[in-house]
């Protein structure tokens, strides 16, 4: 072999000796073992964010965090809802609101943001004259008015009214459900939620067996509006749209008086005259 291929080989060796490169793999064990304790972190970080079944924020897992003023709101919002479910539903000012809050430590800059936006656009917070109060979807002063607005809806066909709306503007609500009794009608929705109708008692009545099982031996699941139109003029039933008063167009009448005759106009006047009149044939020879 060539000496000088030889020394190449040698001195490749060394320079490859001198500078070693080690690589360290963790071990299965500890890696599953951070990564066990690395999930568990994070699943603690993430729930100190979110509500506790009260409703309350932690706010001490979100102070040095933009989050902190938002678990402010939360929190002023609940308090703001559950007064007014007490009757207090009087306007209160931010100082009077974050002190009965307990949020006495909230900065100048937070305190300048609930004023400014926080609250002023906050849908469940209405603003009058610099002061606050809980703005609720339905204002329900007593059990009286909670009957009015239903027997209102029941006679626009509006339905009935959520529960959770209820209870949300009418302070002590569920004293007010109970005293009204059979005045009103709970139905459970699919979704588990609650409806309040009206009772209207005058519109309770008897109707016959017989009647009732043709009315729902007749399966209208997939049939619109249209298809139960043409299915009631098939067996000779006018719908209730038909029985209306019909609208009547206006009739357009003509002027009264004949055809006007044509006006021309005459050109040549000097050769009256000399020209003559074909305008009723020609005039026969004499």
């Amino acid at each position: 072999m060539d000496p000088a291929l030889l020394r190449e080989r040698e001195l490749f060796k060394k320079r490859a000796l001198s500078q070693p490169t080690v690589e360290k793999r963790p071990a299965a064990s500890e890696s599953g073992g951070s990564k066990k304790k690395k999930s568990k972190a994070d699943k603690e970080s993430s729930s100190s964010l979110l509500p506790s079944l009260n409703g309350n924020f932690n706010l001490k897992a979100l102070t040095g965090s933009s989050g902190y003023k938002f678990g402010c709101l939360a929190k002023i919002v609940n308090y703001m809802k559950t007064r007014h479910q007490r009757g207090d539903t009087h306007h209160l000012t931010v100082e009077e609101i974050l002190d009965e809050t307990k949020l006495l430590d909230i900065g100048m800059k937070q305190k300048q943001w609930l004023m400014t936006e926080a609250l002023a656009s906050n849908p469940k917070i209405e603003v009058r004259d610099g002061k606050y109060a809980f703005k609720p979807k339905y204002h329900l002063k007593d059990k009286k008015a909670l009957l009015r607005l239903l027997d209102k809806h029941d006679q626009l066909g509006l339905g009935g009214l959520l529960l959770d709306d209820v209870e949300e503007g009418l302070p002590n609500s569920a004293k007010a459900l109970k005293v009204l009794g059979d005045q009103i009608i709970f139905v459970t929705r699919p979704d588990k939620k609650k409806i309040l109708f009206y009772n209207d008692k005058h519109c309770q009545f008897t109707v016959d067996e017989e009647f009732t099982k043709l009315w729902r031996s007749i399966p209208v699941d997939s049939m619109d509006e249209e298809k139960i139109e043409d299915y009631l003029k098939r067996q000779g039933i006018s719908s209730m749209q038909e029985t209306g008063p019909k609208k009547v167009l206006p009739i357009k009448r003509k002027k009264p008086g004949g055809q006007k005759k044509r006006r021309f106009k005459t050109h040549n006047d000097h050769l009256a005259g000399v020209l003559e009149d074909y305008s009723e044939g020609v005039p026969a020879k004499k």
